[in-house]
């Protein structure tokens, strides 16, 4: 499938990958806007030292190190035609 079917499948609640990627484990899923407690001095500084810290919405992934961090597009991943769902 392509990119646009991947980001609907995530808006979904499912878990995507590529087909092509190497790494075991790996995918990508969408995290809804939310809050978390500020945690560092720059956040406490800004929202308070209790406050919550608003995100937008953004694309996760799961890391073959199995840690997450947000996810940026690079241009053969918009391309590519081999996007699947992770079951």
């Amino acid at each position: 499938m392509d990119i646009g079917k991947a980001i609907t499948e995530m808006r979904n609640g499912m878990k995507v990958c590529r087909e092509g990627w190497n790494g075991k484990g790996m995918f990508l899923y969408f995290v809804p806007p939310g809050e978390y407690p500020a945690r560092t001095i720059a956040a406490k500084a800004e929202w308070g030292e209790n406050g919550l810290v608003p995100y937008q919405a953004y694309i996760a992934m799961k890391t073959v190190q199995g840690t997450v961090v947000p996810w940026l597009a690079s241009q053969t991943d918009l391309l590519a035609l081999d996007w699947m769902v992770v079951q």
